[in-house]
């Protein structure tokens, strides 16, 4: 167990790390306070989790909703295990449907698959939960139906998602009191979302998938343009699937295989073992310069060969093969590149984890994808939709070529480790769409490689690969180490601290002798909440 955690905090934050048995990390204050409040009515880390993550909905909708999609990795004390909650593309969606478009649709119904976060919770609490399913949407419920204040970050990402949405179908009515954003510090309420949660809650999400709240989805999808129909909705399902693993700096890190791109973080740490890094301090250039070349070469095979799992040309062992990723690793030189895929021989927001005292952690994570998502919301429930089709192809040759029940490619996705005896480490995961797979490289080089605590993990300085030669880094990045990654060639962008919602969020639970510690992202609102 890593017991031999640094807590010094060598980066400007207003936060330390937080200890406790029992412990609810996210975004949030008022969904950690909530799943916090599951445990001590007698509930589990998964009670809590899904208490939060429906309070999410609420006091995030900037990130989630009810219409959006969910994945998580539980550990229950002896088992790993991992869920997909995905929707998939509706059976109409045919290549033909989509003909004379250049590109999938990125707003509005075109966009929207069919979302799986409500089939999320209704199974993780069937499978793992000690309270009643309605128990879990009690604070959720109360804060649409009474209201709350609105933080200042998410006022901010309001205002900008109701500049881009605010003609989409449903988008003001809900979003837009008063036909305006609110502002930090207003009091919202979300009564449709409110009832909404009440009939998800007394039917167990049947509502949702085959009653009422199903039929007004349709009817609005089908006035709207879209092909959705009720039996996408009836015959949608999740899938139980066991996660995929590499050996890191002396423990195991676990991400679900795809549809997502949690498989990149794990070809991105297993090139940096082939590379030797952690012989340098974790800021300097002799680090980050190859760690940044090493994630471009995991992102290359990203984006040529991931999709829908049952979809792939190229199975996940073999984009995780070492003799593979070691070859991969030897392209790195001492300038910049701009790597293509390789071809490995045959052979996819707010996140949250919890923590409970009988050893219980789990990793979830949903999303609406890009902000609000879709901009489509069902009127008069208060339901936001994703717009997951967006992560499909309308390239004939690519893997994520869209087809009827496929999933889309996904950017969310939950982490977790394990120690090399089995037991559990860490519950971890990083909001901000492509950030996901960079951020959680980042975080477990300095956790597992470099021994940061949680905290600082989550504090320090980010980078973010984008095209090309192009990286953006945050402003709190040594200017020294920046200056030297120019003259390899580094094409950096330095991002004003306006730009760090593109730097994700994090939210980590470590496990150690004595209990857990936990840290939380200083670019949210967020808290970890313990006792």
């Amino acid at each position: 167990m890593f017991d031999d955690l640094d807590y010094n905090q060598p980066y400007a934050s207003a936060r330390s790390p937080v200890m406790g048995n029992n412990m609810v990390a996210c975004s949030q204050p008022l969904a950690a306070q909530a799943g916090l409040d599951m445990l001590r009515r007698g509930g589990n880390a998964v009670d809590a989790a899904i208490a939060a993550a429906m309070v999410l909905t609420v006091v995030e909708p900037t990130g989630c909703g009810i219409g959006s999609d969910a994945f998580a990795i539980v550990w229950d004390g002896s088992k790993l295990q991992g869920l997909n909650a995905s929707g998939r593309a509706p059976q109409a969606w045919t290549p033909e449907y989509f003909e004379g478009q250049s590109q999938m649709p990125q707003r509005g119904w075109p966009a929207v698959s069919v979302p799986g976060a409500v089939s999320a919770w209704v199974e993780l609490s069937a499978r793992y939960g000690k309270l009643p399913f309605a128990t879990l949407a009690e604070p959720a419920i109360g804060y649409a139906r009474d209201g709350y204040q609105v933080t200042p970050i998410i006022a901010e990402l309001w205002k900008r998602g109701s500049h881009l949405l605010k003609d989409q179908p449903g988008f003001a009515e809900c979003f837009m009191p008063g036909g305006k954003a609110p502002l930090a510090g207003e009091k919202i309420q979300l009564k449709d979302h409110a009832r909404t949660l009440e009939l998800i809650a007394r039917t167990k999400g049947e509502a949702f998938y085959r009653g009422e709240l199903a039929q007004a989805i349709i009817a609005h999808a089908n006035a709207n343009g879209s092909v959705m129909s009720l039996d996408d909705l009836a015959t949608h399902t999740v899938d139980w699937i066991d996660t995929l693993s590499v050996p890191y700096a002396g423990a195991v890190v676990h991400e679900l295989p795809p549809n997502g791109q949690g498989i990149a973080t794990l070809a991105g740490l297993t090139m940096l073992e082939a590379l030797g890094v952690g012989e340098h301090p974790v800021d300097s250039l002799e680090t980050v310069h190859p760690v940044l070349e090493a994630m471009k070469m995991a992102l290359a095979d990203l984006d040529e060969h991931v999709a829908d799992s049952e979809h792939m040309r190229v199975p996940s062992e073999d984009l995780l093969s070492k003799a593979y990723l070691m070859e991969r690793a030897g392209l790195v030189t001492d300038q910049a590149a701009n790597p293509g895929h390789g071809s490995p021989k045959p052979g996819g927001t707010v996140y949250l984890s919890a923590a409970d005292e009988s050893g219980m952690m789990i990793s979830f994570i949903q999303s609406n994808y890009m902000g609000f998502g879709s901009g489509v919301v069902v009127p008069g429930t208060g339901i936001s939709m994703q717009n997951r089709g967006a992560g499909f192809s309308l390239d004939p040759q690519h893997v994520n070529y869209v087809a009827p029940r496929k999933r889309p490619f996904h950017t969310i996705i939950p982490g977790f480790v394990m120690n090399s005896d089995g037991t559990p480490l860490m519950a971890f995961g990083l909001m901000g769409g492509p950030m996901q797979a960079q951020g959680h490289l980042q975080m477990m080089m300095r956790i597992l490689r470099y021994k940061q605590n949680p905290q600082a993990a989550a504090d320090a300085p980010r980078w973010r690969i984008e095209t090309g030669l192009k990286v953006a880094v945050e402003r709190a990045f040594d200017p020294d180490v920046v200056s030297a990654l120019r003259a390899k060639g580094h094409d950096i962008d330095v991002e004003e601290p306006s730009g760090v919602f593109a730097f994700g969020g994090a939210q980590i639970i470590q496990r150690t002798a004595h209990g857990y510690v936990g840290g939380t992202d200083p670019r949210k609102d967020g808290i970890v909440a313990a006792y």
